[in-house]
């Protein structure tokens, strides 16, 4: 999968499919079983680390996380999320830092959050043969700026700046943009004012294609449930019910059984 391919399925009409994914074991049965772009998020600091926030998570963090998931990738497009810090203190070191990202950890693409403040850095980067995909709405990133995960772009004024920031990281260059957590009609109008791809979370069906936190889906992060996650499985109970399995086994002393041992 390319970044040429994820915008021609746009043109033709196809949806896209996108999941997060932080390691080889679970990345490697998500791109078997079809998906079409792997997204090393920075929801990788409250999945993987335990922490409250997005902010944490380091550039080499990332880096680390994001090279197991492209030893898994044999199909998927692999999208690295550039974290906190990493490209809001200038230009050069925007740059800098997504071609670390690029070269060393061997994705296909970043993720970056903001709008028309950031567009110089995007276009930057894609000059220099970053391909780039935005994400407005809801950015985790600013959560201490907004307050909260709330929907965003519910007012007329929000909603108009969002419409204008995609039109204008459409523009810069970006091969497809997320939009996470707001109204669905928003997110239809502005899917249809772009050429890129859209892809939505918590944003309706109107979009290009969707994107969910691969936990969040499996049902294994058990005490997130906004309303826009639907859990494709259970398996947060199934590994709870083996491990006692395993528990009990261990201390009736039913495993290692004879055909088990050497």
């Amino acid at each position: 999968m390319t970044t040429a391919k994820i915008r021609q399925m746009k043109v033709n009409g196809e949806k896209i499919a996108m999941l997060t994914s932080y390691d080889f074991t679970l990345a490697s049965l998500v791109d078997e079983a079809g998906i079409d772009m792997l997204l090393v998020g920075d929801s990788a600091s409250n999945v993987v680390c335990g922490n409250l926030y997005t902010l944490p998570i380091t550039v080499d963090e990332m880096i680390f996380l994001t090279k197991g998931v492209v030893r898994a990738a044999r199909h998927a497009l692999v999208v690295c999320d550039m974290p906190f810090g990493s490209y809001q203190v200038s230009e050069e070191e925007a740059v800098r830092n997504a071609i670390k990202i690029l070269k060393e950890s061997g994705c296909d693409a970043v993720k970056i959050e903001g709008g028309e403040e950031i567009v110089p850095a995007i276009r930057h980067m894609i000059r220099v043969g970053v391909p780039v995909m935005g994400h407005l709405g809801l950015t985790p990133q600013s959560v201490n700026q907004f307050g909260g995960y709330g929907l965003r772009a519910k007012e007329e004024a929000e909603a108009d700046k969002l419409l204008h920031d995609a039109k204008l990281l459409d523009e810069a260059g970006c091969f497809a943009i997320t939009l996470e957590k707001i109204p669905a009609a928003l997110a239809e109008k502005v899917t249809k004012a772009v050429s890129c791809p859209v892809i939505g979370i918590g944003a309706g069906n109107g979009t290009d294609g969707q994107v969910l936190v691969l936990h969040d889906m499996l049902g294994l992060n058990q005490g997130f449930k906004p309303k826009f996650l639907r859990h494709f499985a259970s398996l947060g109970d199934e590994i709870k019910t083996a491990v006692g399995n395993y528990i009990e086994a261990v201390k009736d002393s039913s495993f290692p059984s004879a055909e088990e041992s050497y």
